[in-house]
């Protein structure tokens, strides 16, 4: 992990969380009392025109206080952690330099552990291999390609669910750029340690069970406020397929399959519900091993009474040494 930064670098904030914990609603209220400027985190809001199934915030929450890496890129391409992380440090030190706070706020993990960590120098994506990848894919399924990976790499074919489309094409396509296994590749780091001073903020829910009601509450307004017409709009707008991350993303995945006249509206809900638990419960892993390795991280319980009050005083507290300028 690289050095932690000096004392005297800016300050960023940064807040962290499952889904439905309430990070926007919190973002928002922080956004009251301190000069932020709120830089995503999120690997589903960087696309345009997914608004619904990713609960981007409003066009008045976004007015509320400036907004950055939301509708960045079509649902026809990609965006890499290492595309986030060059985006984040160039937006923090902006933000800094206007005389404001950078506050990161969001779910995708991955993305704050290449923002604190740096990132294994792997090669860029190869469109053409990748493309070759897809079209074996598509003719034996994703299983074989699956087997074709343990026969070049069986270590990294062991971690992956022999039907994980992304993380098989990726794994692939590194062994086959490279020549040598998956694991050596992310051993070579490439970091350039972050000129802020990171103030890391987790809300971590003491109750699964509340958080499993919010994130089937949620899931139902995203199909009551139009989830599945939103998709085939998407659909009609852009050359989209089931492969691309965009239509990874939890619930537009399902809909994809209710589109495709897989599943009934009842078998999306239960599906869409089910996913959006499990992924929870990854971000929940993924914070409790950044608790183990990041000292700096306060974890606050997002269920708690005067939550958000405790987090904005906890927010000055990290901030108190080294107040903003300009």
């Amino acid at each position: 992990m690289p050095s932690t930064p000096r004392t005297s670098a800016p300050p960023a904030l940064l807040l962290l969380g499952p889904t439905a914990s309430g990070k926007t609603h919190c973002a928002l209220a922080l956004a009251q009392t301190l000069p932020v400027e709120i830089v995503s985190v999120d690997s589903a809001l960087v696309y345009r025109d997914m608004d619904i199934g990713t609960a981007k915030p409003t066009h008045a929450e976004q007015a509320q206080c400036p907004h950055h890496l939301i509708d960045v890129v079509s649902p026809e391409q990609r965006y890499s952690a290492a595309r986030f992380r060059a985006d984040a440090l160039a937006l923090m030190d902006e933000i800094s330099a206007r005389g404001r706070i950078p506050l990161l706020v969001g779910g995708t993990m991955l993305y704050f552990k290449a923002l604190r960590d740096g990132l294994s120098d792997l090669p860029a994506a190869d469109a053409a291999l990748r493309a070759e990848i897809d079209l074996m894919a598509a003719r034996e399924s994703w299983p074989a390609c699956h087997a074709e990976l343990a026969r070049l790499d069986p270590d990294a074919a062991a971690a992956l669910n022999p039907n994980d489309a992304q993380r098989i094409q990726r794994a692939l396509e590194i062994v086959r750029l490279t020549g040598r296994p998956l694991a050596e590749s992310h051993a070579r780091i490439a970091t350039e340690a972050p000129r802020h001073r990171l103030v890391p903020i987790a809300l971590s829910p003491s109750d699964r069970r509340v958080l499993h009601a919010r994130i089937e509450t949620r899931f139902d307004l995203m199909l009551a406020h139009g989830l599945v017409d939103e998709l085939a709009v998407l659909r009609k707008t852009y050359r989209l397929s089931a492969e691309l991350p965009s239509m990874r993303c939890v619930g537009y995945r399902q809909a994809w399959d209710h589109l495709e006249g897989l599943d009934d509206l009842a078998t999306l809900r239960f599906k869409g519900i089910a996913a959006t638990r499990q992924l929870a419960k990854r971000q929940i892993t993924w914070q409790r091993q950044f608790r183990e390795s990041w000292p700096e991280l306060v974890e606050i319980d997002c269920l708690g009474a005067g939550w958000v009050s405790q987090v904005r005083d906890t927010a000055l507290r990290g901030l108190d040494a080294h107040p903003p300028t300009g």
